[in-house]
């Protein structure tokens, strides 16, 4: 039976959930690496404050170490706003939406043995187009990440290149030999909330794009369907 419109919603939002949730402990990092600085510039000023002589540059130089933390902090909080669907954007670049998955999900997939391999063809171009929806499409993106991750068998890479003028293809690469520790493969289980094929072409549906399943590769489309 085919999944309606609103059974076909409700799954594409648990998937997007579970993407997030999976993505969480970077986001996490972004906003307490800020204020672990900012605590330590605080008690160093303390210090200085509270000492017999006032050191004026070295005071300067801790308020700004914390103006500076503080920005990336705000900055950090700002960008939670970049998953929420409704939200209007400025669209992103096909370079910059691969460079920040991969910067979110690169520790995580290392724990796990996998390395993540952008293509030399996905550097950041002069006047490179922008495409819109960003939440939209850092969604399919670690989509299709996460379904080689949970479903290619033995992958060691996930590689990411650019596939025409307006897609992408990120393929599983099976593992060396001996190129992972046992340790990895012994504490790695089986995900309850693994991202399958049904998940991962439900969400692009509700999205409203095109996803090609070949194998052990994934083509995404970079624009609607629409």
């Amino acid at each position: 039976m085919k999944s309606s419109p609103s059974a076909r919603s409700w799954i594409a939002a648990g998937v997007r959930h579970e993407l997030l949730t999976r993505a969480l402990p970077a986001l996490r990092h972004d906003m307490a690496a800020p204020v672990s600085v900012v605590r330590m510039a605080l008690l160093m000023l303390k210090r200085q404050v509270g000492a017999a002589t006032i050191d004026a540059a070295a005071c300067e130089e801790r308020v700004a170490l914390i103006d500076n933390q503080v920005s990336e902090l705000v900055e950090a909080i700002r960008s939670l706003r970049d998953w929420e669907l409704a939200t209007t954007d400025d669209g992103i670049t096909r370079s910059a939406l691969v460079a920040q998955c991969v910067a979110l999900m690169r520790s995580a997939f290392d724990l796990h043995g996998v390395t993540l391999d952008a293509d030399a063809s996905l550097d950041p171009q002069e006047n490179e187009h922008r495409w819109p929806a960003a939440a939209a499409l850092r969604y399919l993106f670690l989509g299709a990440l996460g379904y080689l991750h949970d479903g290619a068998a033995e992958a060691g890479a996930i590689r990411v290149e650019a596939d025409g003028a307006n897609a992408l293809r990120l393929t599983a690469l099976p593992r060396e030999p001996g190129g992972t520790h046992a340790v990895l493969d012994a504490h790695r289980a089986p995900r309850a909330l693994a991202i399958d094929a049904v998940a991962l072409q439900n969400l692009a549906e509700d999205l409203g794009y095109a996803v090609a399943l070949e194998g052990d590769s994934v083509r995404l489309v970079l624009a609607t369907g629409n």
